[in-house]
């Protein structure tokens, strides 16, 4: 008989009294989701034997639940702990030879004095790690269903100094947290942090910073040798990710460059690398690929030719016909790198290794030229790689913030006469007026390095390029201004000369020369400034900070957290093969071993707020405030089309994260007492980014308002900034020619030899002014893979688990988001077949994609992911 008790619907007896007169137990089922280390890992298949055995012995993985209601002194006042359960039929789950997820149950005792479950401790006693991302607890008393969220790697518990804890999703701010669980809450951020001194290695979970000391490589070579950026006013910079590596012998200032070929050597937290993404890994094998084996076999290529392209149908037909690798060089590269590895890089079927994708730019063989007209030069200025440098004209002619005292008189000497006739009528005075005229300046950028650099194999100039708005929405560039420095010293200025517009004859041949070495500039400063410094780079102390500080179960942790998914790791890869010392950069850009010292002279005038797209475009003149338009701005420049998607983009981000920190957060009192919080806001700021803490445009983090501004600022980094400036690589610097990285000799002058070359044969005499083969057969390889979608990309909106959380009111919110996400991808799929908006589309027909939030796997040019994730 049963007294005093109900019987759920699995029969179990709940806070009942059987007729023997004691209390019992019941059991609570749960299933247990992870991924084994797959059989393609060269460990895995000894790590299956030794669990076999260590199964046999009793050694396995236990689970054991902390109450969230009842204490235990026994556990330093922390919830009380329940008996540990193993999973159950561990070694009858075969491991799939791919990295697949497997589902397992398990069996907890529970009674009434337990309480409900509010976190779980795991335990690995077997020989490998493996992927755990979720536990599920079915029919628990008076809780129901209650859901983990873990997505981490769980190594033998022999390698931890705390087990692995794992909380419930539910969202707690500080104050809100079960008493029960705060010590839990608390050890777990202390680990996150580590000690600062303790020698990391793969599987650790630290998180700490170190400036920028692993670039160079002093030991192999002192033409290797290059500056510390960061910890000093010189060379600021933001913080990266702590690996512990030892000290070069050469320079104890610079830390060692532990590198083994075909492996990624670097230490990143264990949760943070690309080990669970199958197609994110192999995009990221294909990058070593390239470097390790297949930049060797280009360089065995063309020393067996005549070293450098004559002709654009050279070019053209390393995507439409392919180029004919030489039987030595494929033998030695087939030796090291799998055929179908190089099919799915190249598309080769052993002979034909050089055939590229075609780049969108070129795709449209009916105008094979069209990349080459003045509109697409300008075009590419607003809906292009780097859109975000264009800014009104308000001074004419342009001067230079550069200080007089070193760099002497660097301001312009274009006059009202190089370009009044082509102002479709208007003097200068009327077009500064109207708002007609704009500057793509990459001239006080540049010319600090230009002695440096030209003194180099690269040979390049400082430039401004001026345009005209006309009356049909595009812009035409009416003057390219290339400078060096004055021959006798920086404070004598800058000596310049400006080029016009031209179609035909030598005059059109060195007005396209002119535009290659704009172009040669923006494309430094799109990979160097653009994309990694203001995406990569200035987002890893985010990072860094947000697992230190912020407690899984914050709000503004799950805010955040998507859109970090593999940033540390992609940046760590960069350091190791694209932005060291000699590295890919260095190799195929001008600024040459000066490329991230300049990207540090950059980061001086870095400011947080100015990053949120609004302010961006205020600051460079591009937008207004206007009451009478959508969301108080109007732009200047109607038709563009980063600005015009972007907005879209910021604003639905703005609104989503407005919805969500006001659910949490009802006052700016909850945010000045949040210990989280304020800590997280500290550390970023002055550790993170340090160099610049004591400026005054920091946040003071203790509004509303400045959480909501920041986190906004974070996610479009993370998400829009970067994908704008990442995913269209190859569409327009696939193909060399429009997006040339270098520059080998200078403007030829007229009476020189260079100068008769253009007149006798201009294309021959552009290849040997820009790119070399080598140098363009590098590039074109490196951003292929850097401009594809991963086939498990998480985009923006979305959410890789459902039950990422509980709160009602935030899920709606997020639904709300997805919404209006999908509202504006119709919205740009229409204003993309509007033929009005000649800034769309462009003479190469190539539609401005790159804001569409949803994309698709490889190259296609469009997709919004949430994270920084290659």
């Amino acid at each position: 008989m049963i007294l005093g008790g109900v019987i759920n619907a699995a029969g179990n007896v709940v806070n009942g009294i059987t007729g023997g007169g004691k209390n019992k137990s019941q059991k609570i089922k749960g299933n247990v989701v992870l991924m084994k280390k797959n059989l393609l890992d060269f460990n895995a298949l000894a790590s299956s034997a030794i669990d076999n055995v260590f199964e046999l012995l009793g050694q396995e993985v236990t689970l054991q639940l902390i109450s969230a209601d009842t204490p235990d002194s026994a556990n330093g006042n922390g919830g009380k702990l329940g008996k540990a359960a193993p999973l159950e039929k561990w070694n009858l789950t075969l491991t799939s030879p791919l990295a697949s997820d497997s589902t397992y149950g398990v069996s907890f005792e529970w009674d009434e004095q337990f309480g409900t479950p509010g976190a779980i401790i795991v335990r690995n006693k077997h020989s490998a790690e493996f992927y755990l991302k979720s536990i599920t607890l079915e029919d628990v008393p008076r809780a129901g269903r209650i859901h983990f969220v873990c997505n981490s790697w769980v190594y033998p518990d022999y390698q931890y100094k705390k087990p692995r804890i794992f909380f419930t999703n539910k969202t707690y701010l500080p104050h809100e947290m079960p008493a029960t669980l705060i010590k839990h809450r608390q050890e777990e951020l202390e680990v996150l942090r580590g000690d600062g001194k303790t020698q990391l290695k793969t599987g650790d979970r630290v998180y700490d910073y170190a400036t920028y000391n692993d670039l160079g490589n002093p030991d192999l070579s002192s033409s290797l040798a290059r500056p510390v950026l960061g910890g000093s006013t010189e060379h600021p910079y933001p913080r990266r990710g702590r690996t512990s590596r030892p000290p070069t012998r050469s320079d104890p200032s610079s830390e060692s460059r532990l590198y083994i070929p075909g492996t990624f050597s670097t230490y990143v937290p264990r949760d943070e690398q690309f080990g669970h993404l199958k197609t994110s890994d192999f995009i990221a094998y294909n990058l070593k690929v390239l470097v390790q084996n297949i930049i060797p076999a280009f360089e065995a290529f063309v020393n067996l030719t005549p070293n450098e392209f004559d002709s654009f149908k050279q070019v053209d037909d390393l995507y439409l016909n392919g180029i004919q690798l030489p039987t030595d060089a494929l033998n030695k590269l087939t030796s090291n790198v799998p055929l179908p590895m190089l099919k799915e890089i190249f598309r080769t079927d052993g002979q034909q290794l050089l055939k590229f994708p075609v780049p969108k730019v070129i795709e449209d063989r009916s105008k094979p030229t069209a990349w080459r007209t003045d509109e697409e030069f300008a075009r590419e200025m607003l809906a292009g790689l780097n859109p975000l440098v264009i800014r009104l004209l308000k001074d004419f002619p342009p001067t230079s913030k550069l200080d007089p005292e070193v760099y002497g008189n660097q301001n312009s000497t274009i006059t009202k006469e190089d370009i009044e006739y082509n102002l479709d009528g208007l003097i200068v005075e009327e077009a500064l007026s109207s708002n007609k005229l704009f500057i793509l300046d990459h001239h006080d950028t540049m010319m600090p390095f230009l002695r440096r650099i030209n003194n180099t194999s690269a040979k390049t100039h400082a430039s401004r390029t001026l345009l005209f708005l006309r009356g049909d929405g595009t812009l035409k560039p009416v003057a390219i201004e290339l400078s060096v420095p004055h021959p006798d010293g920086d404070k004598f200025g800058a000596v310049s000369k400006v080029y016009t517009p031209a179609e035909h004859g030598i005059d059109g041949s060195i007005w396209q020369f002119a535009k290659a070495f704009v172009a040669v500039n923006d494309e430094g400063h799109h990979q160097l400034v653009s994309h990694w410094l203001n995406t990569h780079a200035v987002l890893e102390p985010f990072v860094i900070a947000t697992n230190r500080q912020l407690s899984v179960v914050h709000p503004i942790y799950k805010l955040l957290h998507p859109h970090y998914r593999d940033t540390m790791t992609i940046n760590a890869m960069a350091r190791e093969l694209l932005i060291n010392a000699g590295g890919v950069i260095e190799m195929t850009f001008s600024t040459g071993k000066y490329s991230m010292e300049l990207s540090s002279e950059v980061y001086k005038s870095w400011n947080f707020l100015e990053q949120a797209l609004p302010n961006d475009l205020k600051k460079r003149g591009i937008a207004i405030d206007d009451e009478n338009s959508e969301h108080g701005l109007r732009l200047l420049i109607k038709d563009y089309p980063f600005a015009v998607d972007g907005l879209k983009i910021w604003f639905a981000i703005e609104k989503w994260v407005r919805d969500y920190c006001s659910f949490y957060y009802k006052s700016d009192e909850m945010v000045q007492q949040d210990p989280e919080l304020q800590a997280w806001w500290k550390e970023l700021k002055e550790v993170g980014h340090g160099d610049l803490k004591d400026q005054p445009w920091w946040p003071k983090m203790q509004t509303r308002e400045e959480l909501i501004e920041s986190c906004t600022i974070i996610i479009w980094i993370a998400s829009a900034l970067h994908a704008s400036v990442n995913f269209g690589q190859y569409t327009y610097a696939g193909y060399g020619p429009n997006r040339p990285t270098i520059s080998r000799r200078l403007m030829p002058e007229k009476g020189s030899p260079e100068y008769a070359e253009i007149e006798k044969n201009p294309e021959k005499a552009f290849f040997r002014t820009m790119a070399s083969q080598l140098q363009t057969l590098i590039g074109i390889s490196v951003v292929e893979v850097l401009s594809k979608h991963a086939s498990d990309e998480v985009y923006l909106g979305q959410r890789d688990s459902p039950d990422w959380m509980t709160d009602s009111t935030p899920l709606a919110a997020l639904e709300d988001f997805q919404k209006r996400l999908v509202d504006i991808e119709q919205e740009i799929i229409k204003m993309n077949n509007d033929k009005t908006l000649r800034n769309r589309v462009g003479p190469v027909n190539v539609p401005y994609t790159l804001l569409h939030p949803n994309g698709d796997v490889g190259l296609a040019g469009k997709g919004i992911p949430n994270s920084i994730s290659i």
